[in-house]
């Protein structure tokens, strides 16, 4: 993947470029940037120009070591390391590590280059699990780094998803960071800066990525996905500079996962429940259903939901250039529903939901805490 196929991001593409032509590279960088915005694709990209000993810049192709580019092309090269969350599956029962996926995690990277989380937890089937790095990656970690290179060179460990390490496996990798073997290099990746330990954040030098502008998404979806322009820039400007949610949208990609529907199921549920305690048994049905889902899926939801209510309240209050939320389910008009998300109830219902996304993630009980949820939401719904 060399730096010619990252979309955007070129201010950081020719500061990576000139920090490895001049050979003053930073043992351990800290990639921060929202899911679809390459962070991950950016770091192999740098990896391949550091590694193939490529010239050039990031608006042509890079010129190297063709061996060694060909390496990069099947993610296969040997001085190139990996660490991502995993779970145990009905082939790895127990301590599951980064390597005995990799041939799931190369087919992810070249299928979707751009995907998120949810995207490789999919692949992966976690069902009810939740992904985590454990401490017998940072024991990979340890054994890899301990060999010499391959070529002679540098070794990079591309660390995907920092925020999922244990504590175990934080404390082996600071003793790491802390001292570094030489011509090693670290790239942490993760969405949120604050989720890395301080510890760890103190020892990278940090980059921080922005979402894709609107221009670059539709221009990508016109050449590589041979649409028409204006249908191209509605899809980019509903993605929100996520270009892993550009292509979803273009492919109606939620057919396994109707968020939408299940939203509206929802707040209807919430209407019809007040002053008729018959209706609260739509809500307790309604928690059941999402509470059969796996951890990671609701807590997908939970955030959809989050923006939903986001969107009503940009609307109620007039910013509809801010809007860019299309329902498609049957009579439900974003506009009916602004009048109820307001000011009054707006902080209360996302701390509800923050909450609830919270004692999910500690492995709670799924349907007490939705079925809370949605009396809560409720009582909510109508606050003046």
């Amino acid at each position: 993947m060399q730096f010619s196929q990252i979309l955007g991001q070129d201010y950081i593409k020719s500061h990576l470029i000139k920090s490895a032509a001049s050979g003053r590279i930073p043992h351990a960088q800290l990639f921060i940037g929202p899911e679809g915005s390459g962070t991950l694709s950016t770091a192999i990209a740098y990896a391949q120009y550091i590694l193939c000993n490529n010239t050039g810049n990031e608006n042509g192709n890079e010129n190297g070591n063709d061996s060694c580019n060909l390496k990069f092309q099947n993610i296969s090269h040997p001085d190139l390391h990996f660490i991502y969350p995993t779970v145990t599956t009905e082939d790895v029962k127990t301590k599951p590590k980064s390597l005995d996926f990799i041939q799931d995690w190369r087919t992810f990277i070249q299928e979707m280059p751009y995907g998120g989380l949810f995207d490789w937890y999919k692949m992966l089937g976690v069902q009810n699990k939740q992904g985590e790095i454990r401490v017998e990656d940072a024991q990979e970690v340890l054994k890899s780094l301990s060999l010499k290179s391959y070529e002679g060179g540098y070794k990079i460990m591309i660390i995907w998803m920092a925020d999922k390490m244990n504590i175990a496996a934080s404390n082996k990798l600071l003793k790491l960071l802390e001292e570094p073997s030489d011509k090693t290099i670290f790239i942490l990746i993760s969405e949120n800066e604050e989720d890395i330990i301080q510890t760890i954040r103190s020892r990278c030098q940090v980059i921080h990525f922005n979402g894709l502008p609107e221009r670059v998404i539709a221009e990508a979806l016109v050449s590589q996905e041979n649409i028409d322009a204006n249908l191209a820039k509605k899809i980019a400007h509903q993605a929100q500079g996520n270009f892993n949610k550009a292509v979803s949208l273009l492919k109606e990609d939620d057919s396994e996962y109707p968020f939408e529907q299940w939203f509206v199921n929802w707040v209807r549920a919430a209407f019809r429940a007040k002053g008729n305690a018959a209706a609260i048994q739509d809500l307790i049905t309604w928690s059941e259903e999402i509470a059969g889902l796996g951890r990671e899926s609701q807590k997908k939801f939970i955030q959809f939901c989050i923006e939903m209510f986001r969107q009503a309240l940009l609307l109620n209050y007039e910013a509809p250039s801010l809007v860019y939320i299309e329902p498609r389910v049957d009579k439900f008009k974003l506009e009916n529903f602004a009048p109820f998300v307001n000011g009054n109830n707006i902080h209360d219902i996302f701390k509800e939901l923050s909450d609830a996304m919270y004692h999910i993630e500690r492995n709670g009980n799924a349907k007490i805490i939705l079925t809370d949820l949605s009396i809560k939401l409720t009582r909510l719904i109508h606050k003046k």
